[in-house]
């Protein structure tokens, strides 16, 4: 009888632990909805594939305000990848960075910060246009890529997401050979 008493203690046990983790499996899963497709919808664009040193490179970043009230705090900032950090032969820096509803800091370095203006209402946009300067005397056959980190808050503050966007990467080639 000992034995029996232990088995069903056992399998109670495991039946508990197995209905435990299949209930907090989708709650985890909607925990990390901040970075999936629930995410703050923030789209990048560049006007180049690629690049030659001394040239320029435009990113565009739109940021659309996909929740249902007002967003009252946004911080965001753009860095440069890993593995552009790794290029010590590339130098870039960002020249400027234009958007109506948007200050921007960090112009003149390697990365840049966006204060936008609040309140962003419902299905309201800001685009801003980041200019990219890659030096003359730069490296040559390396990729330049950022990403973005993006938080903000809406619901009267009371809810919040955030997420890491990439842009495209930008190839900096060599200038052809003059003759």
């Amino acid at each position: 009888m000992r034995i029996t008493h232990l088995s069903k203690a056992i399998l109670t046990a495991l039946l508990t632990v197995a209905f435990g983790l299949g209930l907090s499996g989708p709650a985890a899963a909607a925990g990390q909805g901040n970075t999936g497709a629930a995410a703050a919808d923030l789209t990048f664009t560049a006007d180049q594939q690629s690049v030659t040193p001394g040239s320029t490179v435009n990113f565009t970043m739109t940021f659309t305000n996909n929740q249902e009230t007002d967003i009252w705090f946004v911080y965001q900032s753009v860095q440069p990848t890993w593995l552009t950090t790794q290029r010590k032969d590339l130098k870039y820096a960002f020249t400027s960075c234009t958007a109506d509803g948007v200050t921007c800091s960090g112009t003149g370095t390697t990365s840049v910060g966006m204060n936008y203006a609040i309140p962003l209402a419902p299905g309201a946009t800001r685009t801003v246009t980041l200019s990219v300067q890659i030096a003359a005397d730069s490296g040559c056959n390396g990729n330049i890529g950022f990403y973005s980190y993006l938080y903000y808050e809406y619901n009267g503050g009371q809810a919040t997401k955030d997420g890491v966007f990439n842009t495209p990467e930008t190839r900096v080639v060599c200038a052809p050979a003059t003759s």
